[in-house]
């Protein structure tokens, strides 16, 4: 399967998403929005990912790049190709979708504790709670007929399948410490918050990369298999 991702920001890419979809020999290739590299005909892949980044899903003029991109998005749910989004990407795809994104009451910013929903764990086969890496401030209401698949105490909608074929989820699976200290770098000073955690607890943080690489793996091979069948 030839794997297209979205990337927003230098220091936020797929990482292990991208070495999931190696080991398991898909092609995957990758589209820098930041650098105005020109966005993929929707002929050419098979599967969409599109990353997180700072931005939010309104900042069109902020980010002339971001209409296309949207047209992408959109395109790919209509032809019915699996998409997947992670945190911003998730809020793509509830945007393409019809629901509002909007301003979360809380930022997240770093590891807290994800419940899974029931649905979460019979279709996707998370485990009923798991420590996940947050940096959001945005959220988005569920789009219409999508399964809720997890939540925090933070942000009620944390994961979604609109289909078997496409996924959001607002944390972020695929981080291993350089990512973590790679957004920490490009973010610049903290915000306060009762669901922000310091600079010093994020990157201690190598086991937790692990155990949420483990998960990612179990997570994208349903996704993937949704996509062939």
């Amino acid at each position: 399967m030839h794997i297209h991702c979205l990337q927003h920001v230098s220091y936020e890419p797929a990482a292990g998403i991208s070495t999931w979809a190696h080991a398991r020999g898909h092609e995957f290739t990758v589209t820098r929005l930041f650098a105005n590299e020109p966005l993929p005909e929707l002929s050419t892949m098979d599967a969409l990912v599109v990353m997180g980044g700072p931005m939010g899903v309104h900042d069109d003029a902020l980010y002339p790049w971001m209409r296309g991109e949207k047209h992408v998005v959109a395109a790919a749910l209509e032809a019915g190709k699996p998409v997947l989004g992670v945190c911003l990407g998730a809020q793509m795809i509830a945007h393409a979708s019809g629901a509002r994104v909007y301003r979360n009451r809380f930022q997240e910013i770093g590891w807290f504790p994800v419940e899974a929903t029931d649905a979460g764990v019979e279709k996707m086969a998370l485990p009923r709670s798991f420590d996940a890496f947050h940096w959001h401030g945005d959220t988005f209401q569920l789009p219409a007929g999508a399964l809720q698949l997890a939540r925090t105490g933070a942000c009620e909608n944390q994961m979604f399948a609109v289909s078997d074929r496409v996924l959001g989820i607002q944390f972020h699976l695929e981080v291993t410490p350089n990512e973590i200290a790679g957004m920490l770098a490009g973010s610049g000073d903290l915000p306060e918050g009762p669901y922000v955690q310091s600079a010093e607890r994020m990157r201690d943080a190598a086991a937790a990369c692990e155990a949420s690489g483990r998960l990612l793996a179990s997570v994208l091979d349903r996704w993937a298999k949704a996509g062939v069948e």
